[in-house]
């Protein structure tokens, strides 16, 4: 079985399958690959429905060089203190972000929002993001004040008076939430449309069958919310 980076040749062998509507196991046995490097490579890229072979090796050829830039040189990089895999790890980051963009994420968000989820000490401040990141400070403010508008993160103080930032359960229930009265505003809107359009008129009538399914599915989300906060979370402690 190779081994080794993807070939330009293999990333368009993947585009090919994906275009044909093959299964990533398949298309793996294609190219004598593991599932799990075909996988990796397609969600890191863009999904199944927006791959592109030379994309996707562009950026892993910046990926590469980006690597060599940063290793020291003339001696292996040290060991993570935590004993992890370090190529593993970002290549599960890489994945992780590639998945909230694709949930509408813009790129510098999900990297925070991803930081935040794979950190042990559960928060960062903004310097330590900058510094995991390497970007600037004012892309990290960015991205934490749009991650702060949609309730995905929230900050607090630490004994050292510095702000540090959280993506914990209490701020994942209060995202859902937030979803569910955006969802109820719209249901508000829908109706005020439909009264507006005269009661019984096809127009009315669709606003008032929107308005209908976005209060069920709010309302489900609220309550599915509510009861996994209290079955899941009861028990654990601080949040």
């Amino acid at each position: 079985m190779p081994g080794g980076r993807l070939t330009q040749r293999e990333r368009q062998q993947i585009a090919l399958g994906l275009a044909e509507g093959l299964a990533y196991a398949e298309i793996a046995r294609g190219l004598d690959r593991p599932t799990s490097t075909v996988t990796r490579e397609v969600t890191r890229n863009g999904g199944p429905t927006a791959y592109r072979a030379d994309l996707a090796h562009r950026a892993s050829e910046h990926r590469a060089q980006r690597r060599r830039r940063t290793a020291p040189r003339g001696r292996q990089a040290p060991p993570r203190a935590d004993g992890r895999d370090d190529e593993a790890v970002r290549a599960y980051e890489e994945t992780f972000t590639t998945l909230l963009m694709g949930q509408g994420l813009p790129t510098m968000a999900a990297r925070v929002l991803t930081c935040l989820f794979t950190t042990d000490a559960g928060s960062l401040t903004a310097a330590e993001l900058v510094q995991r990141l390497q970007v600037s400070p004012a892309s990290v403010s960015k991205a934490i004040a749009f991650l702060e508008s949609q309730g995905l993160v929230r900050r607090e103080r630490d004994d050292r008076r510095r702000e540090r930032y959280l993506a914990d359960n209490d701020v994942w229930y209060e995202s859902i939430i937030a979803s569910a009265r955006s969802h109820a505003r719209l249901a508000e809107t829908a109706r005020q449309g439909a009264g507006v359009l005269g009661p019984g008129t096809p127009a009315a009538v669709r606003l008032e069958n929107i308005a209908r399914f976005v209060d069920f599915v709010g309302e489900s989300i609220t309550r599915a919310a509510e009861q996994a906060r209290e079955i899941l979370y009861a028990d654990s402690g601080p949040r």
